[in-house]
């Protein structure tokens, strides 16, 4: 049976070596990233609220038509 802590052991290493490989961002361009994505997610949000409100308007006000 293979020793479980040779195996973690492996795997910590190995993940260490991809993470230095990889391209993290600058504290700049981290800051840019999380405005666009806040910005992104308010209109985002607004529009499915203003959706949401328009569609229960308007099948309110056809089901009132129907009664």
């Amino acid at each position: 049976m293979k020793n479980p802590f040779t195996s973690i052991r492996l795997f910590y290493k190995e993940m260490m070596a991809e993470l230095k490989k990889a391209s993290w961002p600058s504290k700049t361009e981290l800051r840019d990233s999380t405005f666009v994505v806040l910005i992104a997610t308010a209109i985002l949000g607004s529009f499915i609220a203003l959706t949401d409100f328009s569609l229960m308007n308007g099948v309110e006000l056809l089901t009132s038509w129907v009664r």
